[in-house]
């Protein structure tokens, strides 16, 4: 019997893979499978992981012909996971040593949906905590609970699929699957699909995830046009929330997230190739148009000045038909 499943996808990261491994290693048990995705690598990390099968106890590892991006081997490891319970590792990020035998503990004793984790970011040699943005540790509560204020931090914002573990009966429900071919903010629609339809999740001070920033490679720090497939992960949160009992309720959140992430990118324009900045430009407009806008309305008079200002001229751009994300 597997207790617990790692899904570990890895994408030309032969720098960081041997690291990743040692880590998995350290926390390995014979209830415990590895479930390493080679997304279609172009460097070492397919001979790196050939080696893992090897030596990693559980290691089970798995190959694309084509790259997919991120959410669509997650998707491969889900599909091929046999764990009573699921979580997910990136593959140039790392463990401290027996954090997954804790992790499993925790859900266990709590008996909940999923548990969500705070988490270390490494930038070069500078190590920062993040928690979640949860107040109540260790209680069982309702997810759509922890979804509101609109105007504040919550759990929904804390999108890391790997701060957290899940019990397989999402996995029946159709919860923990990503939207296959997105490139960016794919945590975005999962997370707030969690949080609007599992029906029980816990909060722990648990650190043991060491989550690896400014990687060259990595789609944060590379302003090409996959960056924008934040408007169709958006986009989604958007129309699933509004087929929600609480739509009215909820919808605020959803739509000043939104709006706060297309600030964000307006606000780095510079990063992008230009022709990647105009189309920018062109789709959050038409991001906009389609929000509902009562609600996006709420949303501008409730931010700042500087990025209220931003998002209403970009509201009055002309948004050209048959564009889409």
């Amino acid at each position: 019997m597997v207790k617990l499943s790692v899904i570990v996808p890895f994408y030309n990261v032969q720098q960081y893979a041997p690291d990743t491994l040692r880590s998995l290693r350290a926390n390995a048990r014979d209830d415990f499978e590895f479930i390493l995705v080679d997304d279609c690598s172009k460097d070492e990390t397919p001979a790196i992981l050939e080696r893992a099968s090897r030596d990693l106890p559980g290691a089970v590892v798995l190959r694309h012909e084509q790259n997919g991006g991120l959410a669509t081997a997650r998707n491969t490891g889900i599909d091929a996971a046999r764990g009573d319970y699921l979580t997910f590792l990136d593959g140039d990020d790392w463990l401290a040593p027996g954090y997954y035998p804790q992790l499993l503990s925790a859900i266990e004793d709590l008996g909940c949906d999923f548990v969500r984790t705070d988490h270390v970011q490494c930038t070069g040699r500078a190590r920062a905590v993040h928690r979640v943005p949860h107040g109540r540790r260790g209680e069982v509560m309702r997810p759509r609970d922890a979804i509101l204020p609109a105007d504040r931090t919550t759990s929904v914002d804390y999108a890391y699929a790997w701060a957290g573990v899940y019990h397989r009966r999402l996995v029946d429900k159709g919860l923990i699957h990503f939207t296959d071919g997105l490139r960016t903010a794919e945590d975005r629609p999962w997370i707030w699909r969690l949080h609007r339809e599992a029906e029980s999740f816990a909060a722990v001070g648990l650190l043991g995830v060491f989550y690896r920033r400014g990687v060259a490679s990595s789609l944060t720090q590379i302003g090409d046009v996959r960056q924008l497939d934040f408007i169709r992960a958006f986009d989604e949160v958007i129309q699933e929330t509004s087929e929600d009992p609480d739509a009215e309720k909820l919808l605020p959140k959803a739509v000043r997230t939104y709006c706060a992430i297309i600030s964000h990118h307006l606000g780095s324009i510079e990063r992008f190739e230009p022709a990647v900045a105009r189309r920018l430009k062109t789709l959050s407009a038409g991001a906009l148009k389609r929000m509902p806008q009562p609600f996006l309305d709420e949303a501008l008079d409730s931010m700042d000045l500087q990025r209220a200002t931003r998002l209403r001229r970009l509201r009055r751009r002309p948004a050209p038909a048959g564009v889409a994300a």
